[in-house]
């Protein structure tokens, strides 16, 4: 069954793929433990809140062990990256596993797990309220340093994302960062992927080019911004990893 919010059947896309070198472990990066439990099961089941089933998570370092543990609890449809080319290419690899009936695809990660059902309802909502093709769900921070920014004309309409090395003086100025999370009607998705290119000095395809690629096509674009910056910060070392956890408990506690 494909559970739908709002009118259309909504799929998502979870991206946990890499290794997580930051982590200085050979551990998969979504397999370290909040609580002890990996981390990667916090994102499913928040997904899994949202569009019951219709989930495809995209695996690569130690697939086999994150699809076991995964299995153990909930069911998914996993895609395999066999190369970690950049976030485009991982968002490629997982729509060949999206059904046909599919309208609207939620694009997640598996380092991000205090995203809150709440935050991806209100995007997914106002995604279709404001009729775009194109949602950036963003947070606005005292220091951007380091994130890529999100700019806007006067109306609101998301014109690019900026990484902090080609950002001006100017841009850098802008406190309203990417968390790299979005919805996107799947056949702009699809359209927009065609054209992302690995001409970057990584040689990467990265899931932001679609934003410009998308402008130039003349498909809508805006953003949604997250009350609580905490929710959306991604887990890259342990003192990340070990401040995600004292949020969790805290949460817990309020609930109590």
């Amino acid at each position: 069954m494909i559970a739908k919010i709002v009118n259309d059947p909504v799929a998502v896309i979870i991206l946990a793929a890499g290794l997580g070198t930051r982590m200085k472990s050979n551990k998969a990066k979504v397999l370290h433990e909040l609580l002890d439990r990996p981390m990667i099961l916090y994102v499913v089941e928040t997904a899994r809140q949202i569009v019951e089933k219709n989930i495809t998570l995209v695996v690569g370092h130690q697939a086999d062990e994150v699809r076991n543990i995964v299995s153990e609890t909930m069911d998914v449809t996993y895609a395999h990256q066999e190369q970690q080319l950049g976030t485009a290419h991982a968002v490629n690899t997982a729509l060949p596993f999206i059904p046909d009936e599919i309208r609207e695809i939620i694009i997640l990660y598996g380092d991000v797990p205090l995203l809150t059902t709440r935050t991806i309802r209100r995007l997914l909502n106002d995604h279709h309220a404001a009729k775009r093709d194109i949602t950036v769900l963003g947070v606005e921070i005292k220091n951007p340093t380091g994130y890529g920014r999100i700019l806007q004309d006067e109306q609101g309409k998301v014109l690019r994302i900026v990484e902090e090395t080609d950002a001006s003086a100017e841009q850098k100025q802008v406190r309203s960062i990417n968390t790299g999370i979005y919805c996107i009607k799947k056949n702009c998705l699809i359209e927009t992927l065609r054209q992302v290119s690995a001409d970057n000095a990584q040689g990467e395809y990265y899931l932001t080019d679609i934003i410009e690629i998308g402008n130039r096509m003349g498909k809508t674009i805006g953003a949604v911004f997250c009350d609580d910056a905490d929710e959306v910060v991604g887990i890259n070392t342990w003192e990340e990893l070990n401040a995600a956890e004292a949020l969790i408990r805290m949460r817990l506690s309020k609930t109590a």
